[in-house]
């Protein structure tokens, strides 16, 4: 019976790479990794915002104590206001909102900082010309690519990040099922936002918007979304190959179009 070790392990690595049977996979930039690193604490902290709230909601809940419906900006009134004449609760609130104060200026210095990056990026400037897409997706989309002509057909970019169907076919048996959840799953969050905003607050026409909404009535609100995800995926990574902003008309295009030849 041959015994795994650590030594067996990397001559068999190294065998593999001798006799070329492995795929190259992208390694990303530091400045990518950077931002990355900047995206996953900016999104950590309102998580831990909120852990903070539910904890101190659960807390006066315990003495008959409820908050009841509170804007952002009134929650630390009213925690003071229900925690008065009890000298341990005004304790513990106390340090809590402290604590939820200090983790709400930490993000807002790190929300400031990705604006900061955005606003001096010519690339997401670029990609904030399509609709639905603002700062923090097209930072997102732009570090999570990296380098845009690593992906050969801007269709593939739907499968890089698991927004394609899954597909089981064996026999006579051919299932289609929901999206992969390969990837990134922080960019098809964002993709997946951008296409909410797309179709329920963008006002102004675009062939885009009117590709979702024709999804949207035959297949459904939920499957209309993933699907004008990928699609602005596909539309993001275009623009940035040929270096364009979003044409919302067709005007715009043969004016482009003239503009070239």
């Amino acid at each position: 019976m041959t015994v795994k070790t650590d030594r067996k392990d990397a001559r068999g690595i190294a065998q593999l790479i001798r006799m070329g049977w492995f795929r190259p996979v992208h390694c990303k930039s530091p400045g990518s990794q950077e931002i990355r690193a900047l995206l996953v604490a900016r999104k950590l902290l309102p998580g831990k915002l909120l852990d903070v709230e539910f904890s101190i909601r659960g807390i006066l809940r315990g003495f008959g104590l409820k908050m009841g419906l509170v804007t952002r900006k009134g929650f630390e009134a009213r925690v003071r206001e229900l925690s008065a004449g009890h000298v341990m609760l005004e304790q513990v609130c106390a340090a809590m909102l402290a604590a939820r104060a200090g983790l709400q200026t930490e993000y807002t210095k790190l929300h400031k900082a990705l604006l900061t990056i955005v606003r001096n990026d010519h690339v997401c400037r670029r990609l904030m010309t399509a609709p639905g897409v603002g700062p923090v997706v097209a930072i997102t989309f732009k570090t999570a690519v990296d380098d845009p002509t690593r992906i050969a057909k801007s269709k593939a970019v739907g499968a890089l990040f698991g927004l394609t169907p899954k597909k089981y076919q064996s026999g006579e048996t051919d299932v289609t099922g929901g999206i992969t959840r390969v990837g990134d799953a922080m960019v098809r969050t964002a993709l997946y936002e951008a296409a909410n905003i797309l179709l329920s607050r963008v006002t102004r026409f675009s062939a885009l918007k009117r590709w979702g909404m024709d999804v949207l009535k035959r297949r459904g609100t939920k499957r209309a979304k993933v699907a004008l995800a990928r699609k602005i995926g596909v539309v993001l990574h275009r623009m940035w190959i040929d270096g364009t902003n979003f044409r919302w008309t067709k005007a715009e295009r043969a004016t482009e179009g003239a503009a070239a030849a």
